[in-house]
C-alpha cells in the first residue's frame, strides 16, 4: 500500500473527524443540520451557550420530536438576523423543554413602530425566542426565555399548544417615542386553538405579557386557558383576551402593571390593564385573578359578551398621583362592530383603590351582584380641589366621579336596559350621593337596582 502522502492524511483526518463532529463545523453548524434533518425522535442539545446567527428551523414534516437541553443557551449572535431564533412550520408532536433561549436584546434590539392594524404579528415582528406557524399539538415546559427583542414565544394558526413553567422576562422593544410596540410577551394569534399557558411567570415585559391577538380577517381563537400564571412589572397589558371564544382566565396574580410609566404607549391610547379584551370575546370567564397596583384599568369588557367575570380583585393603595394611567376598575365597550355588550355576569369582584369609579357599564342584561367597590375616587372628581382633571365628555360630567355609571357607550351607542345590579358595597369619595349615576340617554327605570350598600370614606389620597 502507497504511503499518505501530506495532503491525503489531511483529508482522512478531517473524514474521520467529520464521522465524529462534522469537521470544521461549528457547534450552531452541527445543531442547524441535525435539526434541518431529524424529523422524528429525541434531540438532546449540547451543554453550554451556542451562539445562533441566523434561525434554526426544524426539518419539514417533522412529527413526534422532543428537543430538550441539558444546561443549554441558544442565544442570538450580535449580527442575528431571522424571524425567531428557532421556527417550525408545518409539523406535529413537537415538544420542547429544558434549555433557555436568549435574544441578546442589548445588542440587536433596534426601535419598531407598533404593527399596522390588521396585519399578522408573525410578519411584522422580526427577532424572536420562538415562531411557530400552523403547528398541530406543541409542547412547551421548563424553558427559560430572556432578553428577546419581540415576542418570546408566537404561535399562529395552530391547535393543541400547552405551554407550562416558562419563564420570561427583560423582553420586549420600543417604539420611535420609547414608548412599547406590545412585544414582550408570548402571543397566539390567527385563529388558534385548544391552547393553554399555565404556571408560568413574566417579569419585567414591555408590552403585552400573555395574550391573544384580535384581528377580524382571521378566525376567532378557541378553547384557551390562561391559569396559575404570574406577572410583575409589564409595560402594557398583563393578559389580553383578543377575537376569541370559549376562554377561561383563572387564578392568575399580577403586580405593578403599568410600569415602568415611561414605556405606557400614551400616544396611542395604550392603556394598561390587568386582563384586557379586544374585538369579538364570548363564552368565555375572567375567575379569581388577583391584581395590585395597577397604573390603568383592572379589567376591560370590550367586546366581551356573554360571558362572566366571577372572585377577582384589584387593590391599589398608593395616592392617585402614582397612577397617572389610573381608570376605572371594571369597563365595558364594544368597539368592535360586530358585538354589543350584553348577558355578562359580574359577582364577587373587589375593586379597591380605583383612581376613578368601580364599574362603566353599558348594554342590555347584565347581572352585577355581590360585588365590592371600595376606596373609589381617590382622584377627587369633579371637586375644585382635585389635582386631576376629571372630564372625559363634556356631556356626562359625573362619569368619572360615580361608584357605578350607566352609559349608553363609547364605541358603538346601544340601549342600556334589563341590567340587574343588586346587593354590590359602593364605597369611595363622596359615593353615598355619587353611587349609581346615568349617563344621557339612559332611563333608570330601564334596569333594577336592590340592597346596594353606598357609603362614603376617607377623603382622597
Amino acid at each position: 500500500m502507497a504511503a499518505l502522502t501530506a495532503s491525503s492524511t489531511t483529508t482522512c483526518v478531517c473524514l474521520f473527524l467529520l464521522a465524529l463532529t462534522a469537521c470544521g463545523g461549528s457547534p450552531e453548524a452541527r445543531l442547524r443540520r441535525t435539526l434541518a434533518s431529524q424529523t422524528t425522535g429525541t434531540i438532546h442539545l449540547p451543554q453550554g451557550t451556542i451562539e445562533i446567527s441566523t434561525e434554526l428551523t426544524l426539518a419539514p414534516g417533522a412529527h413526534d420530536l422532543e428537543i430538550d437541553g441539558n444546561q443549554t443557551t441558544l442565544k442570538a449572535a450580535n449580527t442575528f438576523k431571522g424571524r425567531a431564533i428557532l421556527v417550525a412550520e408545518n409539523v406535529r408532536n413537537i415538544r420542547l423543554r429544558d434549555f433557555t433561549i436568549d435574544g441578546n436584546r442589548e445588542a440587536i434590539g433596534k426601535p419598531l413602530d407598533m404593527v399596522p392594524p390588521e396585519n399578522y404579528f408573525r410578519l411584522w415582528y422580526p427577532n424572536n425566542g420562538l415562531l411557530f406557524d400552523q403547528i398541530e399539538t406543541l409542547e412547551i415546559s421548563d424553558l427559560h426565555l430572556q432578553n428577546i427583542t419581540n415576542f418570546p414565544i408566537l404561535v399562529s394558526r395552530s391547535s393543541g399548544i400547552k405551554i407550562s413553567n416558562v419563564a420570561v422576562r427583560d423582553s420586549g422593544s420600543r417604539n420611535a417615542q420609547g414608548r412599547n410596540n406590545l412585544s414582550g410577551g408570548i402571543l397566539i394569534e390567527e385563529g388558534s386553538s385548544h391552547f393553554e399557558v399555565r404556571d408560568s411567570t413574566f417579569l419585567r415585559i414591555a408590552g403585552n405579557a400573555l395574550w391573544t391577538h384580535s384581528l377580524r380577517i382571521s378566525s376567532r381563537l378557541e378553547d384557551g386557558i390562561f391559569a396559575n400564571n404570574r406577572f410583575d412589572t409589564v409595560g402594557r397589558d398583563a393578559i389580553q383576551v383578543g377575537h376569541a371564544t370559549r376562554v377561561r382566565v383563572e387564578d392568575n396574580t399580577g403586580t405593578a402593571i403599568g410600569y415602568p410609566a415611561e414605556l405606557v404607549d400614551a400616544e396611542h391610547g395604550g392603556t394598561p390593564v390587568g386582563i384586557d379584551t379586544a374585538g369579538n370575546v364570548d363564552a368565555t370567564t375572567y375567575a379569581r385573578n388577583r391584581f395590585e397596583e395597577v397604573d390603568g384599568g383592572c379589567i376591560d369588557l370590550d367586546g366581551f359578551h356573554d360571558g362572566a367575570v366571577r372572585d377577582n380583585t384589584c387593590v391599589n393603595r398608593k395616592p392617585q398621583d402614582a397612577y397617572p394611567f389610573g381608570h376605572f376598575g371594571i369597563v365595558m365597550n364594544n368597539t368592535d362592530p360586530g358585538t354589543h355588550s350584553q348577558n355578562i355576569e359580574i359577582t364577587g369582584n373587589t375593586m379597591d383603590g380605583m383612581k376613578y369609579g368601580g364599574l362603566f357599564l353599558m348594554g342590555s342584561g347584565h347581572h352585577i351582584t355581590g360585588n365590592r367597590f371600595v376606596h373609589l375616587n381617590i382622584a377627587g372628581c369633579n371637586e375644585s380641589a382635585a389635582k386631576v382633571y376629571c372630564i372625559y365628555k363634556q356631556d356626562e360630567p359625573a362619569m368619572l366621579e360615580s361608584g357605578i355609571y350607566l352609559s349608553r357607550g363609547l364605541g358603538h351607542a346601544e340601549e342600556t336596559r334589563g341590567s340587574i345590579i343588586r346587593e354590590n358595597v359602593i364605597s369611595g369619595h363622596k359615593m353615598k350621593t355619587r353611587c349609581i349615576a346615568y349617563g344621557p340617554g339612559v332611563k333608570p327605570q330601564a334596569n333594577t337596582l336592590q340592597g346596594n350598600n353606598c357609603s362614603d370614606d376617607e377623603p382622597p389620597r
